[in-house]
């Protein structure tokens, strides 16, 4: 790790944007270790076991059709800072193209900043990802992210097995697979309403529909995968969530700042509402059921039935 590196980089920035963003990249990798990436023969096994465990478990228990994505990578933290510099730059697309404003060079340093530092504390803390390559241009396929380092850090330090764990994470990730597998539309859903977002953030307005539906929609993305995963599992999770959880609460009065100034809050929110959600849905009609909300995007919870399951019910299921 090189601080001074770190810091060199941004305070370097440059180029016609309001992000430098091969500075982000240099400066959230200098200021982050790797981490090892070196894997038995054992343990590059078991990650594909637990992949494709996952996924025929998934199938059976969710009663969704869906593939694996082509790319399935196990990374070190460098590894999955390039990957989310990538997916950034595309999502601030349209803020670069109206310009910087009165004083570019100051806001420049300011974002880039801003920017790696977001993505060193992520690549530091982030486990697993399912990259559904959102506003990417072409065919890419979907990706699947597993952060090696970042797994086995957190299993020595939750005293868990690492193996379980691993294949816990792995479970999760596939999860969200499942989800964009078994809903083609999904990713365009999520696009346009990301565009009319950050459309109307560059013309300095607010378009609180678009986020409200953005919202609402990543509520049932998060919820239902929190289900899936738990009730395909073929363990017992109580204490990988247990430990988890408090592990994500904890860290110091500065790791909850951070948290909270990343929006992290606000996802585990989407966790708990829409994991609530769906547990009320399929206790009352099945996990089949629940997996309606893939069918079409007219079945997608409005925000008020994510409080009220019973409606939906009456409307979908």
């Amino acid at each position: 790790m090189n601080i001074y590196r770190s810091v060199r980089a941004v305070t370097g920035a440059s180029g016609t944007g309001i992000v430098d963003w091969d500075a982000v990249a240099e400066a959230a990798k200098a200021s982050t270790p790797p981490g090892d990436l070196t894997l038995s023969e054992e343990e590059r096994l078991g990650y594909k076991t637990d992949v494709q465990d996952a996924r025929e478990r998934l199938r059976t228990v969710g009663e969704v059709e869906f593939d694996l994505p082509d790319v399935v990578e196990v990374q070190n933290r460098h590894h999955w800072i390039d990957a989310n510099v990538a997916t950034f730059e595309r999502v601030m697309q349209p803020l670069e193209e109206k310009g910087t404003g009165v004083f570019p060079g100051i806001a420049r340093v300011a974002n880039t900043g801003t920017m790696a530092f977001m993505l060193s504390f992520l690549g530091k803390n982030v486990l697993g990802q399912y990259d559904p390559l959102l506003l990417a241009e072409g065919d890419d396929d979907h990706g699947l992210y597993f952060v090696h380092p970042n797994i086995t850090k957190v299993a020595e330090s939750l005293d868990v097995d690492y193996p379980r764990f691993r294949r816990w994470i792995a479970f999760h990730e596939v999860s969200h697979a499942a989800e964009f597998g078994a809903a083609p539309w999904l990713s365009d859903y999520l696009e346009e309403r990301m565009e009319e977002g950050i459309d109307a953030l560059s013309e300095g307005g607010l378009d609180r529909t678009a986020f409200r539906e953005l919202d609402t929609a990543m509520t049932a993305v998060e919820g239902y995968a929190e289900l899936l995963m738990d009730r395909a599992f073929d363990d017992d999770y109580t204490d990988l969530r247990r430990k988890l959880d408090a592990r994500r609460r904890g860290g110091g009065p500065m790791a909850t700042l951070v948290r909270r100034l990343l929006g992290l809050g606000l996802k585990r929110r989407q966790y708990e509402r829409g994991a609530k959600f769906f547990e009320a849905v399929a206790d009352a009609r099945g996990v089949a059921a629940a997996s309606k909300v893939w069918e079409h995007p007219d079945n997608l919870p409005t925000d008020d039935e994510l409080d009220h399951p019973e409606r939906w019910m009456r409307r979908v299921a």
